[in-house]
């Protein structure tokens, strides 16, 4: 064994170095707190006095009896809290049935009255002129058919829930955008008539989500969802070779919802509400500004200053 030769000028003795204090050796070295150090420290110097033990139980017993009245305030006021809310739920749940009552019993008057001036229209015009109007409505979606179809009918996935949280895990449920491929595709197959859950689909229809409500024509539809639609023999076939029903089975096979196809004899699907009609009008004539007086001697007439575009690429309504 040989020893180490001296430092040389400028260089430090490697046996001198100085570590920084790790954080983690620290802690596993001393791991109690130093509050528990001089605890232990008074008790092996002598036991607590017997003052300090008799003043220590009165204040534990009124602190816990503070906590436990605190416990019974507050539930005692969320009890009393909890008839108003049920009663207040139960009257917003019995408003809205009244509400879906009284629009059920609406959509039936008018219907009723719409098969009603439909015979009237039918015995003032000729049988042809009778005839190419309920034509027209047929295939604007105004008028109720009746024929030979296809029922695509779709519905959500069951519910799984977490076993260790108890949430629902959340299968993929029936999207809006589902039903409106559907019923694109059930368009492109050659449908003449198509509608959801009885909602009939015009050329104006919406299918809309909000939330988790699905929209149709403004009108709330849930599962399971029916989309009917009345069209030639050859729908059917046309529609299972379609894209629209591919994605849909890819869809069921991997979130576990359900997706089929039938053919149904003697189909009826009603008509769509009547449309509200809006007409354009032509707005006023503006005044022409008078020769000589425009911006930089311009003679030519124009619009008077009030900032708007006479072209409708503005993007205003």
């Amino acid at each position: 064994m040989t020893a180490a030769p001296p430092p040389r000028d400028g260089e430090r003795d490697p046996s001198a170095r100085v570590y920084a204090p790790d954080f983690l050796t620290e802690l596993f070295r001393n791991p109690l707190d130093p509050g528990y150090g001089d605890a232990a420290a008074r008790r092996a110097v002598g036991p607590v006095s017997r003052m300090r033990q008799v003043l220590a139980r009165p204040v534990s017993l009124v602190v816990l009896a503070v906590i436990g009245f605190l416990f019974a305030v507050a539930y005692r006021e969320t009890m009393a809290e909890e008839p108003s809310r049920a009663t207040a739920r139960a009257g917003l749940i019995a408003e809205i049935k009244q509400r879906e009552a009284e629009t059920d019993r609406l959509t039936q008057r008018a219907e009723q009255l719409r098969v009603e001036v439909g015979r009237q229209r039918d015995a003032a015009l000729s049988g042809s002129q009778a005839s190419r109007l309920r034509n027209l409505e047929a295939g604007t979606g105004l008028g109720r058919v009746r024929g030979d179809g296809v029922v695509v009918r779709l519905v959500d996935a069951p519910r799984d829930k977490d076993a260790v949280t108890g949430a629902e895990a959340g299968p993929s449920q029936v999207l809006y955008s589902d039903l409106q491929k559907v019923a694109n595709g059930l368009w492109a197959a050659g449908a003449e008539a198509v509608s959801i859950n009885g909602q009939r689909l015009t050329a104006t229809s919406t299918i809309r989500q909000a939330g988790e409500a699905i929209l149709v024509d403004y009108r709330p539809v849930t599962s399971p969802y029916e989309v009917q639609a009345i069209g030639p023999g050859s729908m059917r076939d046309r529609f299972d070779d379609g894209r629209a029903a591919a994605l849909m089975r890819e869809v069921a096979k991997t979130t576990g919802l359900s997706f089929g196809v039938k053919e149904v004899d003697d189909l009826t699907l009603p008509a769509a509400p009547e449309p509200r009609l809006r007409y354009a009008e032509s707005p006023a004539s503006p005044s022409p500004v008078p020769s000589g007086s425009g911006v930089g001697g311009s003679s030519s007439p124009g619009p008077s200053g009030s900032g708007v575009s006479p072209s409708p690429s503005g993007g205003g309504r």
